[in-house]
């Protein structure tokens, strides 16, 4: 049971290992887009090319489809980057259903846990699977793998790093569940915990105020996807841009906090303990961009203010 790419590398690992896979859960197709066109999930996607039997509920309580989920004659349940499910389907087979989670749990429960790490400024993660119980990511873990997050790594490159590594744990904990040698570990229950909250438009906005490392942390916990953003203003023209890429000054100034700094090649923004430097960015209506590409078209004045 799965929706996005994330598990869908996953799903690909399972079937390169031979397990037999009796069925897909995704989500139903939906509208997207301008054009309204039916989006269907990278899971089902590979579902379909695979040849395997796919259901996409719209209710997970629906008698119907937790008769279909029952003719399925699964007898494990594995849940990948899916929805929380109600008892009548994770107590269905046999063996379990359990979860893979990317974090080292009981740290950065919920549904962001890799742009959170990064956010946060960790230097450590990983991958965690864990026997779903009634609560959202509170279960027994059967295993733990652990990886460096390095000092300048964004989302989309540790996202792939811990597809690859959450792909090996998953096989690794389907031999010990096969051959009935699991033994879960408790979820300690350590009062700073850390929680991967939903990400939002309000929780992506930059705020200039803060410091260098806090808001170079925010654009590469957020980039590729959904991006960090802020507002851009210059005389009479504002803009609402993304930002994918930053570097860290470290420089004494007594410019206000927010203000853009340029020259033919650089975009620099003024915070409190330096600069952050803007390396990779994407304005309206057009492509994301190496900065120097835009300022081929766009000038900026001294009045030019990031907020």
């Amino acid at each position: 049971m799965g929706t996005p790419d994330f598990a869908a590398g996953i799903l690909t690992q399972i079937l390169n290992a031979q397990y037999e896979v009796a069925g897909v859960v995704t989500v139903a197709d939906k509208p997207a887009g301008r054009g309204q066109k039916l989006h269907e999930s990278e899971v089902k996607l590979l579902a379909q090319e695979k040849g395997l039997p796919i259901l996409q509920p719209t209710n997970l309580k629906d008698e119907t489809f937790l008769q279909e989920l029952k003719n399925l004659n699964a007898n494990l349940f594995v849940i990948v980057a899916f929805r929380m499910l109600p008892k009548p389907v994770w107590q269905m087979p046999e063996l379990g259903t359990f979860n893979l989670h990317a974090s080292l749990l009981p740290q950065y429960r919920g549904a962001a846990p890799i742009n959170w790490a990064i956010i946060n400024g960790e230097t450590e993660t990983g991958v965690s699977t864990f026997f779903i119980d009634d609560k959202i990511d509170t279960g027994e873990i059967i295993l733990q793998d652990k990886t460096p997050i390095s000092e300048n790594e964004n989302a989309g490159s540790l996202h792939d790093r811990l597809m690859e590594m959450g792909g090996q744990t998953v096989i690794k904990t389907l031999e010990l569940i096969a051959s009935q040698q699991v033994q879960t570990v408790q979820q300690p229950e350590n009062a700073d915990l850390k929680t991967a909250y939903k990400l939002n438009k309000d929780n992506c906005k930059i705020n200039w105020q803060q410091n260098a490392k806090t808001i170079h942390n925010q654009i590469r916990g957020l980039s590729p996807y959904p991006a960090a953003w802020c507002f851009i203003k210059d005389q009479e023209q504002e803009w609402n841009v993304k930002i994918y890429e930053s570097e860290v000054i470290t420089e004494n100034h007594n410019l206000s906090s927010g203000t853009i700094i340029t020259d033919k090649n650089t975009l620099k923004v003024a915070v409190n303990d330096g600069f952050i430097n803007i390396k990779n960015i994407q304005f309206p209506g057009k492509k994301r961009m190496p900065t120097k590409d835009l300022l081929n078209g766009v000038q900026f004045s001294e009045n030019a203010l990031a907020y």
